[in-house]
């Protein structure tokens, strides 16, 4: 079946690190997203089980044509999951000849662990954990709608609206169709943990985007008015670029830059969807981008959001249950070419304030990146520490502020006032 041999190439390609689980999903143009990334997660997450059952059965022996990752995603299916049920195509007939073997190695397994539940095998860090608890956050699309009419919507359909949180306590007792207006935010929404609204007539419309708190937070951090021009400088997947043209009002110019083709066309999709009529897509490396080029000679404004680690994603550890803290050698990587970045993206001569974000933790990619930038440019821009909710770092003008020991987010805006 075609969701097999798309989950198993998907598995392959986060292991030889062509891209993340989910970026690899939604390029495979597999129609049904939603089965294809539950699939390939729980896959991944019981990877060292499955691993051992399929050696312990030799079932990669016995089966010269079956390829690994294919096999781990059908012996996922067949034993922990929710079997073929019909499915399974060509591969069925193949896995039911194993199938009391390799019933008889994860009953062994078991018994060797000291567990009777399939989810007792897992590692600590592959458990349902804090990750599955985070509150499912939908940002309104203002180009499209308002918050109020989105909320008399979904009361219509049957949810109840509990009114603005007034902190985590109100977020954290959400469940069953109640949801809330956040505290801080004024179109996002929030809803209770593993709510899925991808099928919802507003999502499909473009109404709502389906975004993390965290990343709002950055185009709200940079607050561009109406009229400006901004940079995106790593664009794709592309919601901070709606986010930032829904704070336009459509109204101004964002330059939107990435090097993949394939994430770019995707966003292209998701800007259509949403309205968005102000953006101008590159496929082009930002570090390539002249500052002196005379279409960005107004570009006042800059969001920087590069590759990083992802440290800092709690739906990481549900997508890649093993990846950890990333090794020296790979933040040494990430933070050098973040600095190039940020340290390119101060040089724009109208520059006026510049948000740099990352979903990493590491002080390497943050602090560490956003200070050595700063000492090769010094005195023309300084941060201070925004009171958002999640601590984040801001560059603006006047005294330095007192520094916090944790940020994720910095803004740049220049020391001095240009003169008028």
């Amino acid at each position: 079946m075609a969701v097999y041999s798309a989950a198993a190439a998907v598995l392959a390609g986060v292991e030889s690190r062509q891209g993340s689980l989910k970026g690899l999903v939604y390029a495979s143009n597999f129609q049904n997203v939603k089965q294809l990334y539950a699939l390939v997660c729980e896959t991944q997450r019981y990877s060292a089980v499955l691993d051992a059952v399929i050696a312990n059965a030799g079932l990669l022996r016995a089966e010269k044509k079956l390829r690994p990752h294919m096999a781990k995603v059908l012996v996922y299916d067949l034993l922990l999951g929710k079997g073929f049920r019909g499915r399974g195509g060509r591969w069925k007939p193949l896995l039911e000849r194993h199938q009391a073997r390799l019933k008889a190695e994860l009953a062994r397994l078991k018994v060797r662990q000291g567990v009777s539940r399939n989810e007792d095998l897992l590692e600590v860090g592959s458990k349902p954990g804090s990750a599955s608890q985070v509150p499912r956050f939908v940002r309104v699309n203002t180009l499209k709608t308002c918050a109020e009419d989105a909320i008399d919507y979904f009361k219509r359909q049957g949810f109840s609206y509990q009114g603005r949180a007034s902190g985590l306590e109100d977020i954290r007792a959400l469940k069953g169709k109640c949801f809330l207006l956040d505290t801080l935010l004024p179109e996002l929404l929030v809803f209770p943990a593993q709510t899925d609204l991808h099928d919802h007539p507003l999502y499909q419309a473009g109404h709502l985007i389906l975004q993390d708190k965290a990343s709002c937070l950055p185009a709200m951090l940079l607050a561009p008015p109406p009229g400006s021009h901004v940079i995106d400088a790593c664009a794709a997947p592309g919601n901070k670029t709606s986010h930032l043209a829904a704070l336009l009002k459509n109204q101004g110019k964002i330059f939107a830059f990435d090097q993949d083709a394939k994430r770019l066309a995707s966003m292209a999709t998701l800007l259509a969807r949403a309205g968005v009529s102000c953006c101008e897509l590159a496929e082009q490396d930002f570090l390539a981008v002249s500052p002196s080029d005379q279409r960005y000679c107004q570009v006042q404004y800059i969001l920087l959001d590069p590759s990083c680690s992802g440290s800092g994603m709690p739906s990481r550890q549900l997508e890649e249950p093993k990846a950890g803290t990333p090794s020296p050698e790979r933040l040494r990587a990430l933070a050098a070419f973040q600095q190039r970045a940020l340290s390119h993206a101060l040089t724009f001569p109208a520059l006026r304030r510049l948000v740099y974000s990352t979903c990493s933790v590491c002080q390497e990619e943050n602090e560490d990146v956003v200070r050595a930038a700063l000492q090769q440019s010094p005195g023309a821009f300084r941060y201070s520490v925004s009171q958002a909710e999640a601590p984040v770092s801001e560059l603006t003008p006047g005294p330095a502020p007192k520094r916090r020991k944790r940020r994720r987010k910095a803004a740049a805006a220049p020391s001095t006032q240009p003169g008028t």
